[in-house]
């Protein structure tokens, strides 16, 4: 009954931000004690922003709270601290796993007691989502500076760890059999899924990658080719330049045979490097409903301006080869430009199982 009547007072502090005292000359505030005593810590686990409640004796006037795995300060109000309890958050940079929290009061006493910190990698980007064995990928996101392992979900697959920091990961990418697969990453606090999918090269039927492939060439209206300047994944990239107001269709053909249709391929995707500023290309086939042109504006993308952006479309979207089995000319048509010439840059144009 104790615990929970001193949770009650806090938790009617928290929702109230005020303390006011019942008279003016009353002075409440505990004294710091020279033997301060943490019993019990509730909950004994938690995240980032959790709430926490300790509960002892002599805890008046404290000043400092460190949880001590790579030493993360609290930032806490005072208001909160009583002689028998303080009222405090986990930090949402504190390091994930088992630690302690230790205290300092006024006169420079300190105590301490134990706590574990949930702290699962979060992911916010990656930096590629197609590999070959070799391939770096870097991982942004957050508690990735104690990352132990990384494995190809579903398999016995390991990454290796290049270098790692509390919001980066760099890994290389095993050889693997599966044609796709997310990450399982393990850190201290557990073992997280991606939700980012990363696509095995090897196993993609590949358009272009590091050049014409699959006896792909360009099929463009307007200037276009290799270039070796800029690229997302190896040192080549399909340059494409659309004049102003032309309305052109740039993009890939093979005259012979073609691409034939095959159930086992379920996506199109490709890396996209944006003009000066956002623009709306449209997907384009010869063997789709609408033909090969700048007519058809069923299958739009935006595209931003100078980045690289990453495009996976369902292939039962498309209808690639609506109008017959085969497929000749794959390419992308704009509207305009109506301000200027723009170039953009494509890569990795693969279709995925």
């Amino acid at each position: 009954m104790k615990k929970i009547s001193i949770l009650l007072l806090f938790i009617t502090i928290l929702s109230s931000g005020t303390f006011t005292s019942c008279t003016k000359e009353k002075n409440n505030t505990p004294e710091a004690s020279s033997s301060p005593k943490a019993d019990a810590i509730d909950p004994g686990e938690g995240p980032g922003n959790a709430v926490l409640t300790v509960t002892g004796s002599g805890l008046g006037q404290i000043t400092r709270i460190v949880f001590d795995k790579g030493n993360v300060p609290v930032t806490f109000n005072p208001n909160f601290n009583t002689d028998k309890a303080i009222v405090f958050r986990v930090p949402d940079t504190a390091n994930g796993g088992p630690q302690h929290i230790v205290f300092t009061n006024s006169i420079g006493k300190e105590f301490s007691i134990p706590f574990s910190v949930i702290a699962l990698a979060t992911i916010s980007d990656v930096s590629n989502y197609n590999f070959t064995q070799g391939t770096e990928i870097t991982i942004t996101g957050n508690n990735l500076g104690d990352v132990s392992k990384v494995v190809l979900s579903g398999t016995n697959t390991e990454a290796t760890i290049v270098s790692k920091s509390k919001k980066s990961l760099v890994i290389s990418m095993p050889a693997a059999t599966v044609n796709s697969a997310k990450l399982d990453i393990t850190n201290a606090s557990g073992t997280i899924t991606t939700s980012q999918e990363f696509v095995n090269m090897d196993n993609a039927y590949a358009i272009f990658t590091e050049g014409y492939m699959n006896g792909f060439d360009n099929g463009s209206w307007g200037p276009a080719g290799i270039a070796t300047d800029v690229s997302k994944s190896g040192s080549k990239s399909f340059k494409a330049t659309y004049a102003k107001g032309n309305w052109w269709a740039n993009g890939l053909a093979n005259w012979w045979p073609g691409m034939s249709y095959s159930p086992e391929y379920k996506y199109l995707s490709f890396w996209v490097k944006g003009g000066s500023q956002t623009y709306t290309l449209y997907i384009t086939g010869d063997s789709r409903a609408g033909g090969y042109g700048n007519s058809d504006q069923s299958a739009p993308i935006t595209v931003p301006a100078n980045v690289w952006t990453y495009f996976k479309i369902p292939l039962s979207s498309l209808d690639l080869w609506s109008k017959g089995p085969v497929l000749k000319q794959l390419g992308w048509w704009i509207k305009g430009p109506d301000p200027q010439d723009e170039t953009f840059y494509f890569d990795d144009v693969i279709l995925i199982k």
